[in-house]
């Protein structure tokens, strides 16, 4: 398999282990008190005292594609006679095709309710992050499919001005959460950052002339280039915690419940950095390069080689400190009964979300219908990038197990798998975007019912949590 379709392979079906944004607010699953800490997982005379995954990796994963550039991509992984071959490509105009993925997998999620007069809730977590986002032009795949689009012996400025983003780390949490009083909640994520893989390249001028009898093309790039140190050929071993590159990261979370039942949440998530290793590469590039073998079955390889030549060919050995992707959210929920006997529940959940060091911004609609056990979710969504998505959701969920399935982006998700298939039609497809998004996870509750202390046989009843004696002595609560 060679390099470039390893690339798009992990931009485009990012599933190896952007995250499920939505769908799990105000639900109480184990995951959603991790990503939104003041989020209680636990039921007082119901829920058992532990929560655990048992080891089943809890994750989402998401990845678009928009521009012209979708059907060459998805021709290129999909097609029985894989090609980057588009009819929409354009050629000299340098438009523009943005990517984003991201991926959130929890191999641990361990929790315990450790107070009953606190309401205090404390756990432990170890997951993987993939943070990737960037820029590609038309004439990018134009490339890839062997540079015939382009008129011999022309030159051509800054057609290949792409930008990169990809960031991987392990992450192990503490968190914790505590009920301050009947309407206020806090809690909190510090986590310690293992850095896996970081690669940044931001091309800001480039210009090309191409020679269609030898099919090869002069090209020069101007820009700068970041990579992480990584011991020999990069290999799965490599997804192992270590502390080559570390870093540190807290996300903070509040909920508050009016006078007429709204819940309002703030969170501030994934707030840190990682400290890449003195021995990674950072490069100022202005170099020219020939590129050979535009024609060959190589090519692919061919192009990320010459690529790799002019990014490194003015690089330096150094560290380097980067941002993990935080993102500021805020929400408000109110539940309704919707029938006179109360067994359907309905829970609609208004959230916005920007992305704290980028443009990004998210609006959604969560709905969530429960009858007993079972819900069933509707997400739509809207984000600056001018995407509409729907998705859904189907939970089953008790007091001590709970189970859920679904996708934010159910019709995108829905195309790109008939394209995997082998469907021309959507291989085909072109829309304002290609892309999927699905997410799983599970988790049960075992040890000791949690009882109030009226039909207790033991309970862990111990006192008020650090905040909440905090907040009684600042506000004179406690009597």
């Amino acid at each position: 398999m060679n390099k470039i379709y390893i690339v798009f392979c992990l931009l485009i079906l990012s599933f190896s282990v952007s995250a499920q944004q939505f769908s799990q607010y105000n639900t109480g699953t184990l995951y959603d008190s991790f990503e939104n800490p003041s989020v209680r997982s636990f039921i007082p005379d119901s829920s058992k005292q532990y929560a655990f995954n048992f080891f089943i990796p809890n994750f989402n994963a998401n990845a678009y594609l928009t521009g012209d550039i979708q059907q060459s991509v998805k021709s290129r992984l999909f097609s029985t006679i894989p090609s980057y071959y588009s009819d929409k490509v354009t050629i000299g105009k340098g438009k523009i095709n943005h990517f984003n993925a991201n991926v959130n997998a929890y191999a641990i999620m361990l929790k315990s309710f450790t107070s009953l007069n606190g309401d205090v809730e404390m756990g432990f977590s170890y997951q993987t992050k993939l943070e990737s986002r960037g820029t590609l032009t038309d004439e990018t795949a134009a490339l890839l499919d062997g540079g015939t689009k382009f008129a011999d012996g022309a030159i051509y400025q800054n057609i290949f001005n792409n930008h990169l983003l990809m960031q991987s780390y392990n992450q192990i949490g503490f968190s914790y959460r505590e009920r301050i009083n009947k309407q206020f909640a806090f809690g909190f994520k510090l986590s310690a950052l293992l850095g896996i893989k970081y690669s940044k390249f931001d091309i800001e001028g480039s210009q090309a002339q191409f020679n269609q009898l030898t099919s090869e093309a002069l090209i020069t790039m101007r820009g700068r280039y970041y990579s992480s140190y990584i011991p020999g050929a990069a290999s799965a071993r490599d997804y192992l915690p270590t502390f080559r590159s570390p870093g540190a990261s807290i996300t903070l979370g509040t909920s508050y419940i009016t006078d007429d039942k709204i819940t309002i949440q703030a969170n501030i998530k994934d707030l840190g950095f990682i400290h890449w290793s003195s021995r990674s590469t950072i490069s100022d590039f202005n170099n020219t390069d020939l590129y050979t073998g535009l024609a060959s079955t190589d090519r692919e390889d061919n192009i990320y080689d010459h690529s790799l030549n002019i990014f490194k060919s003015n690089g330096a050995i150094g560290s380097f400190t980067t941002k993990t992707n935080a993102k500021a959210e805020l929400s408000a929920a109110k539940t309704y009964w919707i029938d006179y006997d109360n067994n359907f529940k309905y829970t609609p959940t208004l959230v916005g979300s920007k992305e704290v060091w980028f443009t990004g911004f998210t609006a959604a609609l969560v709905n969530h219908v429960q009858y007993h056990n079972y819900t069933g979710s509707i997400i739509a969504s809207y984000d600056d990038l001018k995407l509409f998505n729907v998705g859904a959701q189907f939970m089953y969920k008790t007091p001590n197990i709970e189970f859920y399935i679904g996708s934010e982006r159910l019709l995108n998700t829905g195309r790109l798998t008939m394209a995997a298939l082998g469907n021309q039609t959507q291989i085909d497809h072109y829309g304002p975007y290609s892309g999927m998004d699905i997410y799983l996870g599970f988790s049960m509750k075992f040890g000791s019912v949690i009882e109030h202390p009226m039909n207790a046989s033991y309970i862990p009843m111990g006192e008020k949590g650090f905040f909440g004696r905090l907040w009684g002595r600042i506000f004179k609560t406690d009597k």
